[in-house]
């Protein structure tokens, strides 16, 4: 895996308000929904991995040597961790695109699996 740097996640979060931005000039739905889908495949979509990296946040400070044990800390890790299930409960948004697909008459994803797998 090369490795991660700030600039590359703002990379990222740039690409998202791309999205954003193009989704703001009312696209087709079809194509709007398209795009959004693979963002929130039950599985691999940004709830889901939100979710993960928070989790994987609050284990990474929490384990750290340096990090200091107080109530404070604590506080921080157990807000983390409350974020990340806030986050895994939006997994269910992928049924709002189905429903979507649906009703603009868009071709149903033709094999189950994550977004990369279809």
């Amino acid at each position: 895996m090369p490795a991660l740097t700030p600039d590359t996640i703002r990379t990222l979060t740039e690409t998202l308000a791309d999205l954003t931005d193009y989704l703001s000039e009312n696209p087709d739905p079809a194509e709007a929904i398209a795009l959004v889908e693979p963002l929130l495949d039950e599985y691999t979509g940004l709830p889901v991995q939100l979710a993960d990296m928070l989790r994987a946040l609050a284990r990474a400070v929490q384990e750290h040597p340096d990090t200091p044990r107080t109530a404070q800390v604590d506080l921080l890790i157990t807000e983390l961790r409350t974020a990340a299930w806030e986050q895994t409960d939006q997994h269910t948004l992928h049924y709002v695109v189905d429903d979507l697909r649906q009703l603009y008459g868009s071709s149903p994803a033709s094999e189950q699996g994550c977004c990369w797998c279809r």
